[in-house]
């Protein structure tokens, strides 16, 4: 059998694959499949979600008429197939990189991203935007919204189907089930019944039926009406999407090109009400160390792609994640109170572990921050003594609750906040940069930063101790430091830091893991014949304001560090030290943070180097204070 001509080569943009046949579609899904698979094992990054939608991708963009029609991939991790298609691929392998292509949709990157997503269940709420704007300019495009199933866990994508039907007839959204978390495919049948549902004739048929049933008398019409829908929806698994006014066809082998380009054609005609289509997929597809995986490779570091086998380097020190999830089974060891909930992120906070010994104790309540939040709160108004572990950054989609139903009522919620500060390749979308802030304005609330795995030990231990009021304590990704904890943490005094270097020139107050870098700084700062105190403020909230008034006193000036945005642990400070007088007798102060940007991926030393909150910049931070030329021998004013 002659060998296939290669067809990704001749595809410059999705304009490209419209001319295609069906057979020439399923080659070029190959190709597609097998240049995301090595992409991936060169950058790292998302690679399951991806590969089970390739056949999708790929008709979405044979069968609409993209960028004038409107494709919106929710959550956008499985959008590199996308990227590839739409005028990327010779940019593709610079994935997740410094300056490179975004891991997620980015509006900034291509006319294709219409809307940026790396958080789920926002793609049915941002189609609506984009309907109701082309319906009040009189336009004719298609939008179309991808989500998979497990976004519709989320009560956003509820949210926004219930307004659909009242805010436009033009809609398609497709659910891409690769769990089989709703219906299972049913081969042939399954796509012969999709394909029937969606086609005119169908159309037509049911518009003669019902124009018959409205003549008839009003018991007989509303029983016709349920019984058709019910027996569809027996036997589609349609009858929930109907109710909510969506014309549901499905579910649809999302792997079969054929029925895929058929339905999607038939969807593209309908303008009675919103369409839900339902496609199921198999993630990983394609590539069988993913399709063996338990996780389906979901995400992965660089990879041999003949093996699978991911390049992970010499063990290191573990995780903040591991250390917080190993440090509060200690403590569930002792106190049965003790209640872990995760919003679909157990291995990522470190739950599964806490999962395997306390299953009964462990809450996955799947992508429902509002709903962990408030879960959280009602556990702790009977009793109980749960932690809430969520990304700093999915946090924020829970703040409202964190605000009314924990810090008004007082409740001892603790919130293990992971991934705060920069998070490298994920970049600003899924950065920990707002929860000083956010967190540290609510009253009452005890605030944390660990310094190192040890310190993270002390936090876990004293969130326990703490059962009057709701507290937080924040940690980056990434391994600790190599310290030995102890086998069973101490609490920490509430609200009191600790001097970790003794100097007389200039205070460096450190927060979270900038710590070691301060160190470093006070070093470059000996070697400039100036001495340095270094502090480690461990709460941000309440502060150390004794420490902080003893610093005050005794040094020129003062540097604030931390790995947040303006707004945080340095405002505190300053206000703090406004009010008990000090900045009245001169004292110099600096509060370095994150720019006043959204950082692009990078490596996470280069972003903090970018940031000025590495050694160096916290260098530049005590000179610009001290008033010392950075160039000029030590001591000598600029």
């Amino acid at each position: 059998m002659p060998a296939l001509t290669p067809l990704l080569d001749t595809i410059a943009s999705p304009a490209d694959t419209r001319g295609l046949s069906v057979p020439e579609l399923k080659q070029l899904a190959n190709e597609v499949r097998a240049e995301t698979i090595d992409a991936v094992s060169v950058t790292g990054g998302h690679l399951g979600a991806g590969l089970g939608v390739v056949e999708l991708t790929v008709a979405l963009h044979h069968v609409f008429e993209t960028p004038k029609d409107i494709v919106i991939w929710d959550v956008g991790h499985q959008a590199y197939p996308h990227k590839i298609l739409t005028g990327r691929r010779d940019r593709i392998k610079t994935l997740r990189q410094g300056g490179g292509l975004s891991g997620f949709t980015k509006r900034a990157e291509s006319e294709y991203d219409p809307f940026g997503a790396a958080h789920a269940a926002t793609s049915i709420s941002a189609a609506l935007g984009f309907c109701a704007a082309r319906d009040a300019k009189g336009e004719d495009n298609n939008v179309i919204a991808v989500i998979g199933d497990g976004s519709m866990s989320a009560g956003m994508a509820y949210e926004a189907m219930n307004a659909a039907v009242d805010t436009t007839k033009r809609l398609i959204v497709i659910l891409n089930d690769n769990d089989m978390s709703i219906a299972p495919p049913v081969g042939g049948m399954s796509a012969y019944l999709a394909n029937l549902v969606s086609g005119g004739a169908y159309r037509k048929a049911r518009k003669l039926g019902k124009t018959v049933v409205e003549k008839l008398p009003t018991p007989i019409r509303d029983a016709a009406r349920k019984a058709e829908e019910y027996a569809r929806g027996m036997v589609t698994g349609g009858t929930f999407f109907e109710e909510l006014g969506f014309h549901y066809i499905g579910p649809i082998d999302g792997h079969d090109m054929d029925a895929l380009v058929s339905v999607l054609k038939n969807a593209k005609e309908f303008d009675e009400k919103p369409v839900l289509v339902h496609v199921v997929t198999q993630k990983g597809k394609g590539y069988a160390p993913a399709e063996g995986a338990a996780d389906k490779l979901h995400a992965v570091v660089k990879f041999d792609v003949v093996t699978g086998q991911q390049h992970k380097g010499a063990a290191g020190p573990p995780s903040y994640t591991k250390v917080f999830a190993q440090e509060l089974i200690k403590h569930a060891e002792i106190d049965p109170k003790i209640v872990a909930i995760t919003a679909a992120m157990p291995s990522g906070t470190g739950l599964d572990l806490f999962g395997k010994t306390f299953p009964e104790r462990t809450f996955d309540v799947g992508i429902a921050e509002q709903h962990a939040v408030t879960f959280a709160a009602g556990l702790a108004a009977d009793g109980m003594k749960p932690f809430a572990a969520i990304y700093s950054t999915f946090l924020q989609r829970g703040y409202d609750q964190v605000v009314h139903d924990v810090a008004i009522q007082r409740l001892p919620v603790r919130f293990a906040m992971d991934r705060a500060g920069l998070v490298g390749a994920d970049g600003p979308t899924h950065a920990g940069t707002f929860d000083l802030g956010f967190m540290g304005a609510l009253p009452g609330m005890v605030l944390m930063a660990a310094a190192d795995e040890v310190e993270l030990a002390h936090m876990v231990s004293t969130a326990v101790a703490i059962d009057d009021r709701p507290s937080a304590f924040r940690y980056p990704r990434g391994e600790g430091l190599g310290l030995t904890i102890p086998d069973l943490a101490a609490p920490l005094e509430i609200g009191k830091g600790r001097i970790v270097r003794e100097g007389t020139s200039v205070a460096i107050v450190s927060l979270g893991t900038r710590l070691a870098e301060c160190l470093k700084a006070a070093d470059l700062l000996a070697a400039r014949g100036l001495s340095a105190t270094v502090a480690d403020a461990r709460f941000a909230k309440p502060l150390d304001v004794d420490m902080l008034l003893r610093l005050a006193r005794e040094h020129e000036a003062i540097i604030t560090v931390e790995e947040g945005a303006m707004g945080g642990f340095g405002a505190f400070v300053l206000q703090a030290l406004a009010e008990h007088g000090a900045l009245d007798r001169g004292l110099k102060i600096r509060t370095l943070v994150l720019p006043d940007v959204f950082q692009d991926q990078d490596k996470p030393e280069a972003m903090y180097a970018q940031a000025g909150l590495d050694a160096e910049g916290i260098l530049r931070g005590c000179l610009s204070a001290l008033g010392v030329d950075n160039i000029s021998a030590a001591g000598r004013r600029a």
